[in-house]
């Protein structure tokens, strides 16, 4: 069993996202040490790119701000290494298609692999694209992590049948951000998922940005993944927000629980 199903097993997930490098890779590494102690169960790392387009506002401004600071894939990759040596949580890599290309895919994840990464979400690589990376991500052990959102419709059981990790539900259309209401009806998705895979854990992200809507999305899933409401905290205390990040983790954790 790959660590990420285990992080599961002790319950609803909190799943933070952060961009790595946003102030500075300085303040990433300290602000993941808070969420690990404030008990977050996976957390996913974006690696910094020029064109996020699964992304509003909040995360592309964070990818400008962690680039202008000229913070590298490979810079992610010593952060990673140095963590592992204190944290023992799943590291999951969210970036993009272009990213993994252009550093070459064997690269990449043999790197992964070298800094005890666990899993990879390429929010723009579709399910019958995956191939271009799955032989590789199995190859060094790495979760290829699939997504299903509320247009997917007939093709959620065929995803949710060879999904590893976890499957990333997208709970509304549209790029990422913290939104007042969610309205997709969700449950319904989630249980074409268990119709075909039990095993899977089903996690759900996109627009989760306080402790009540976090509650609600853990009652019919498997794990709640927020990120715009932590990178907004993020971009509003700069250096500062290792501690005010912490907190926040720690009442979410607490919601879901």
């Amino acid at each position: 069993m790959s660590r990420i199903k285990d992080a599961f097993k002790r319950g609803k997930a909190f799943i933070p996202f952060i961009t790595c490098g946003d102030p500075d890779i300085n303040t990433t590494k300290e602000i993941i040490r808070e969420m690990v102690k404030n008990g977050a169960d996976i957390i996913e790392l974006g690696i910094p790119f020029s064109d996020p387009i699964a992304e509003g506002p909040v995360i592309q401004e964070a990818n400008e701000r962690a680039l202008s600071g000229k913070v590298t894939t490979d810079d992610v990759f010593e952060m990673v290494k140095e963590l592992r040596k204190e944290i023992q949580i799943p590291f999951v890599f969210m970036t993009y298609a272009n990213v993994v290309f252009s550093y070459g895919t064997e690269e990449f994840l043999k790197k992964a692999k070298e800094s005890l990464m666990d899993g990879l979400i390429l929010p723009d690589v579709p399910y019958e694209e995956k191939e271009d990376f799955l032989d590789t991500c199995d190859k060094y052990g790495i979760d290829l992590i699939s997504l299903i959102a509320p247009t997917s419709k007939d093709r959620i059981r065929m995803i949710a049948k060879e999904a590893k990790g976890f499957l990333y539900c997208v709970s509304s259309l549209g790029v990422t951000g913290t939104r007042s209401e969610i309205s997709t009806d969700l449950s319904s998705m989630i249980e074409l998922v268990r119709e075909v895979n039990k095993d899977i854990p089903c996690a759900i992200g996109f627009g989760i940005s306080n402790p009540a809507q976090a509650a609600k999305m853990a009652e019919i899933s498997d794990g709640v993944i927020v990120g715009s409401a932590i990178v907004k905290k993020i971009a509003q205390y700069k250096t500062d927000a290792p501690e005010k990040v912490g907190a926040f983790v720690k009442e979410m954790v607490e919601a879901i629980r």
